[in-house]
């Protein structure tokens, strides 16, 4: 389990977790998961990051390692 900055970003943004598993395309669960620490895989980062308004090389920024 990694430490991730999901949800103080999605905080600062204002926005639920069902409105970033909206836009990201996946189930508010994953993102509930995700925060918590547990691992997902890249295309699932990958979906985050862009719902954020993130370029893909900023991932760093939201997952760490």
């Amino acid at each position: 389990m990694g430490k991730n900055a999901l949800k103080q970003i999605r905080e600062s943004f204002l926005m639920s977790k069902a409105e970033l598993a909206r836009k990201a395309g996946v189930s508010p669960i994953t993102i509930d998961r995700i925060e918590k620490g547990m691992d997902c895989r890249m295309e699932t980062k990958r979906k985050i990051l862009l719902a954020l308004g993130y370029e893909l090389s900023e991932k760093d920024k939201v997952f760490s390692g």
